[in-house]
């Protein structure tokens, strides 16, 4: 028996209406054609207006790339992302994981697009424990003759010189016992806090690496891997006078010739791909750790949120790509800005955050309302047209009571809606019965 072309549309429609993963067909503008209702149920909860119209709006507030990843893809179909994680939420640590899911985005022809959404929070978890495993192991077993080996005591202090630190780094004895390991840094990628941290975090997972720009004696940088790992003192004379039995053991590697090959995986993967700047799951990533050294040890932390102000306006007189040109170039000014320990993100679509480690709040207001000034000054052009606009900002400083970095960022926007309700074009502090709403 012959199936008609309605009857073959209408068993395929409902497959993809009971299918156990999210599925969506589009039109290219984003408007959405069919929703299953697993892709509703994890969409609904994103999407600002409580509609599902439109693929792109529902998820701006998670991938704000995601029209203009369409947009400039060149073939007449095919895959525009595959398994592209949007990070949802924060999380808190040890009750509730970050949620996180995936998106795979295919551009069937000139007219629809097809879209598969999965919650794949979990998985993300595991693969990420797996990855440091990993990297763990290859700083111990690869390039063993090519590494500096040193000493720490308690505080993270050199105890004894190793020819090997020589050899890497290029620094003498007496320029090294006594000192930090925060010598091997530039003066500002690395603070005393955050060296000190780094050593806590050893103590709780065994292990604390990174990898980064390194300095050698001579003030010259290299792209270097730094392990440490917690010592037991008994046995080793040169520990044995580590103050409260604590002690730790670094290893320094010189990966330079990896490093092109780690800043292409790590743009992938931690980059917003429009502007460079740290994408959203990146940053909540960044902003936990952050949480979960302040509930250790607090000291100030500062977030600002910073929004385009009447950015809809830009994209309906001028058009998306000049809206593009403005949110790069906001993005500079805020790289320009801000420092070089500070993560300055991306989080929606004209949407950013800087989250601000050891800065107090009337630091984080100073350097808003710097960016603020700035970029009233400019004027962004493209293709002959000038246009001017300004900026919004909230801040917020992380304090006893709040309840994880969803919390801490709700009150960042909460004061940057009031200074918007104010006129715009300023930075407010956020205060007790400050509440967000949407802004424009």
């Amino acid at each position: 028996m012959a199936f008609s072309l309605a009857e073959d549309y209408e068993a395929l429609t409902q497959f993809l209406y009971i299918a156990p993963i999210g599925l969506v067909q589009a039109r290219l503008d984003g408007e959405i054609v069919m929703v299953n209702p697993v892709c509703a149920q994890l969409l609904m909860p994103l999407s600002r207006d409580g509609e599902l119209s439109n693929l792109f709006t529902a998820l701006q507030g998670v991938a704000p790339d995601l029209r203009h990843m369409t947009q400039v893809y060149e073939g007449s179909h095919g895959m525009v992302c595959d398994a592209l994680h949007l990070q949802v939420d924060a999380g808190r640590a040890g009750r509730k994981d970050a949620q996180i899911l995936s998106l795979s985005l295919l551009k069937l022809d000139e007219q629809r697009l097809m879209a598969v959404l999965s919650d794949v929070s979990k998985s993300v978890k595991r693969d990420r424990e797996l990855r440091q495993s990993l990297a763990w192991i290859n700083t111990i077993v690869t390039g063993l003759t090519d590494y500096a080996l040193v000493a720490l005591d308690a505080s993270g202090c050199a105890v004894s010189w190793n020819p090997s630190i020589g050899r890497v780094a290029g620094f003498v004895s007496e320029a090294t016992v006594g000192r930090s390991y925060a010598m091997f840094y530039p003066s500002d990628g690395m603070s005393e806090e955050r060296a000190l941290d780094r050593l806590h975090e050893a103590d709780d997972s065994g292990w604390s690496l990174d990898e980064g720009w390194r300095v050698r004696a001579d003030g010259t940088r290299y792209w270097g891997s730094c392990l440490i790992a917690p010592l037991q003192v008994p046995g080793n004379d040169a520990l044995d006078a580590c103050p409260a039995g604590k002690a730790y053991s670094l290893i320094i590697r010189d990966i330079s010739d990896r490093r092109e090959a780690t800043e292409a995986l790590r743009q992938s993967v931690s980059s917003d791909y429009l502007t460079g700047l740290t994408n959203r799951r990146a940053f909540f990533e960044a902003a936990n750790l952050e949480l979960q050294r302040w509930a250790r040890m607090p000291r100030p932390l500062s977030v600002v949120m910073i929004d385009a102000d009447h950015f809809k306006r830009i994209n309906d007189e001028h058009g998306h790509a000049v809206g593009d040109a403005v949110l790069r170039h906001l993005a500079a000014g805020m790289s320009f800005t801000f420092h070089a320990m500070d993560v300055v993100a991306r989080v929606g679509g004209e949407e950013f955050v800087v989250l601000m480690p050891g800065i107090a709040l009337e630091e984080a207001e100073a350097a808003a309302l710097r960016l603020c000034r700035s970029i009233e000054a400019q004027a962004v052009e493209v293709d002959g047209t000038f246009i001017r606009y300004t900026v919004s900002a909230g801040v917020a400083t992380m304090q006893e009571g709040i309840d994880g970095v969803d919390e801490l960022l709700q009150r960042a926007d909460a004061a940057m809606y009031v200074a918007k309700a104010k006129g715009r074009n300023r930075v407010e502090r956020w205060f007790a019965g400050a509440n967000a709403s949407p802004h424009g």
